[in-house]
C-alpha cells in the first residue's frame, strides 16, 4: 500500500519514529505541502495522513486511487465527509489523545488569569518588585477560584477532565451538554441553555467541536450575559468565537479577560483585534503537542492504517456505508 504523509512536521518535528507506519507499506513523508504540490504528492497514495490540509470534494474527486484519510487530529471538519463518502473512502480521526495536555493548557490559562503570574514576572523583571518599600505589592486582581463557577461547553473527554479539575479547586460547574444529567459526574450540574450558562458562570471554557450550530456561539449578545468579572478560555477551536465581538467585549470591561489556545485563522494576522489586548492571553495552538500526547497519536495513527488494511478500521467518522468508485 501506498501511504503519504502531507505535512508531517507540526506533529512529528523529529522526536518521533515513522517506523511503525513505514513496516506497513510504502511511506513518503513530507514535512509540509504547498496547495499548489497537494494534488501531485497525493495522486499515487491509497492512504493520505493529514493534520491540516483540507479535502474538499474537489480535491478529492482528483485522486481516483484514494482509498482513505487519516486525519491526524481529533477534529475531522478538514474533510468534506460527504464527498468522501460518494467516492468510497473511509476516513478516521484520533480521538482523546490529548485530553490530559489541553486540559493543562486550559487550566494554565485560568490560573494566569486568576493570579496574573505572566504580569508580576515582567513586573520582577523589569525591576519593579525591586522599588517596592513593602515586601508585597499589588497591581493587578488576585482572584480566588474557590467557590467561582465555572461553565464547560461540551462535556466530552477534555470537558469532563477540566471540570474534574475545576472540582477539585472548590469550584461550582456547570455544563451544556448534550448528556442527561444522570450521565454526568456528582460534582457537575447541567443547564439547560448555553445563555444561561454564560449568565451564570465566573468563567466560561470551551471545549465542544466545530460545527454549523456552534460556530460563532461566543458574540456580542452572549458575552453581554456575562458578569464583568468573568473570563473566557478557548483551548477548542477558534471559529467558536466572533474574535471581533470578543476584542470588544474586552476593550470596554463586559468581561474581564479570556485566554485562547486557538483563534480562526493561524497564525494569527498581525491586525487581529485580540493581538494588542493586555487582558488577552495566548498559547499558540499547543494543547496538543506535549511529547507524550503526540506520541499517542501517532500509535493510534498508525493502529488506524492497520487496521483499515485488514479490513475492520478503527475510529471512522463516516461509518455509513460508503460507496464504491
Amino acid at each position: 500500500m501506498k501511504i503519504v504523509v502531507l505535512d508531517g512536521y507540526v506533529g512529528n518535528p523529529g522526536d518521533l519514529s515513522w517506523e511503525p507506519l513505514e513496516r506497513l507499506g510504502d511511506v513518503t513523508v513530507y514535512p509540509r505541502s504547498k496547495p499548489e504540490e497537494i494534488i501531485e504528492r497525493a495522486l499515487p497514495a491509497d492512504a493520505l495522513l493529514t493534520n491540516k490540509v483540507v479535502f474538499d470534494r474537489k480535491l478529492i474527486e482528483a485522486l481516483p486511487n484514494l482509498k482513505y484519510i487519516g486525519v491526524i487530529a481529533t477534529g475531522f471538519n478538514i474533510v468534506d465527509i460527504e464527498a468522501a463518502n460518494e467516492c468510497g473512502i473511509i476516513v478516521t480521526n484520533v480521538p482523546a489523545y490529548s485530553t490530559a495536555s489541553v486540559s493543562q493548557v486550559a487550566i494554565a490559562h485560568l490560573l494566569n488569569m486568576a493570579t496574573h503570574a505572566e504580569h508580576y514576572t515582567r513586573e520582577a523583571r523589569a525591576g519593579v518588585w525591586s522599588l517596592s518599600i513593602d515586601y508585597t505589592y499589588c497591581s493587578a486582581p488576585f482572584i480566588e477560584l474557590d467557590g467561582k463557577t465555572m461553565g464547560i461547553v461540551g462535556l466530552g473527554n477534555i470537558g469532563g477532565s477540566v471540570a474534574r479539575i475545576a472540582a477539585a479547586m472548590g469550584m461550582k460547574v456547570l455544563a451544556f451538554t448534550s448528556k442527561p444529567q444522570e450521565a454526568l459526574p456528582p460534582y457537575v450540574t447541567r443547564v439547560d441553555t448555553l445563555d444561561d450558562l454564560f449568565v451564570k458562570c465566573d468563567v466560561v471554557s470551551l471545549h465542544c467541536p466545530l460545527t454549523p450550530d456552534t460556530r460563532g456561539i461566543v458574540n456580542a449578545r452572549r458575552l453581554a450575559l456575562m458578569k464583568p468579572t468573568s473570563m473566557i478560555i478557548n483551548t477548542s477551536r477558534g471559529p467558536l468565537i466572533v474574535e471581533e465581538d470578543l476584542a470588544e467585549a474586552l476593550r470596554n470591561g463586559v468581561i474581564s479577560s479570556a485566554a485562547v489556545d486557538v483563534l480562526c485563522q493561524e497564525p494569527p494576522a498581525a491586525d487581529n483585534p485580540l493581538l494588542s489586548l493586555d487582558n488577552c492571553y495566548f498559547t499558540p495552538h499547543i494543547g496538543w503537542t506535549s511529547p507524550e500526547a503526540r506520541q499517542r497519536l501517532m500509535d493510534v495513527v498508525v493502529n488506524n492504517v492497520r487496521t483499515f488494511m485488514e479490513g475492520h478500521p478503527d475510529n471512522v467518522v463516516n461509518p455509513q456505508k460508503v460507496a464504491e468508485r
